[in-house]
């Protein structure tokens, strides 16, 4: 079947829903069928009469226009290719209505109107959405990794010392450097796709649904969390080094002070 063909009929059934999943780190989709394969970039294969999978190597997911179990059916399928598979993973979604009479942006329900469903227009929608996914993830993380720093920072208005073994601040800040890594190296939270780039219509609608999600505000607001976590988690790590290194010190003078005191009893006894 030909592009133009899947193309008039998905538009012919004048409202299609797309849903995002954030399953793992990465899915390798090297073993993937190959057969209905339509784009790369992301991974966009053909399911059904009308609907589409479209793979995203950092991990999401975002399946249109299937039902329920024709999802379940392709997420079973998909899961030997995830590696670091989440046990709880996010998702999004968003209702398209086709209509090239309409502007192409949400309406007041939360429906998006796109003025055909090519593969172009699906693959932005995607982009947004699993960008939108893995943010959504992250945020929840960083959440639970912000309330325990904030006991830090409450110990130390406190005056209290570090009550914390490094190793475990350590993994604060190896996780704050994870998230770096994945959001900005994999996803690229900020930058268009490629698809966008000698597409003026694609990169506008790119451009309108990017704003709509908020995804240069989240991303933004997210880096500021991360930067803050880890500024802390250094801090609460210097401390701990000073006090390990203090208690060294002192375990050095009673050493020094336990050697005088033997060479004393030997000199005069």
């Amino acid at each position: 079947m030909q592009t133009e063909d899947i193309q008039k009929a998905t538009e012919a059934a004048q409202f299609l829903r797309a849903r995002a999943w954030f399953l793992g780190t990465r899915i390798d989709i090297r073993d993937l069928e190959r057969g209905s394969r339509l784009a790369v970039g992301p991974l966009t294969m053909l399911v059904g009469p009308r609907g589409y999978s479209l793979i995203f190597r950092f991990g999401v997911v975002v399946l249109v226009g299937l039902t329920r179990s024709e999802e379940t059916e392709i997420l079973e399928r998909l899961a030997p290719s995830v590696q670091n598979p989440f046990a709880h993973p996010e998702s999004d979604e968003v209702d398209i209505i086709i209509d090239p009479d309409r502007p192409e942006r949400f309406d007041t329900n939360g429906r998006l109107s796109l003025t055909e469903a090519t593969t172009g227009r699906l693959q932005v929608v995607a982009h947004v959405l699993a960008k939108s996914c893995v943010l959504g993830y992250y945020e929840r993380s960083v959440g639970e990794v912000f309330d325990r720093v904030e006991r830090l920072a409450e110990r130390l208005s406190q005056g209290l010392g570090p009550a914390r073994d490094k190793k475990e601040i350590l993994n604060e800040i190896g996780n704050v450097l994870l998230i770096l890594t994945r959001t900005v190296g994999r996803v690229e939270v900020t930058e268009k796709p490629e698809i966008t780039w000698e597409d003026i219509e694609l990169d506008r609608l790119y451009e309108r649904l990017a704003y709509e999600y908020e995804l240069r505000d989240r991303d933004l607001a997210l880096s500021r969390k991360l930067e803050l976590i880890s500024r802390t988690a250094e801090t609460y790590l210097d401390l701990v080094n000073s006090r390990q290194t203090l208690r060294v010190e002192w375990y050095i003078v009673i050493l020094i002070v336990m050697e005088v005191i033997l060479s004393l009893h030997e000199k005069f006894f």
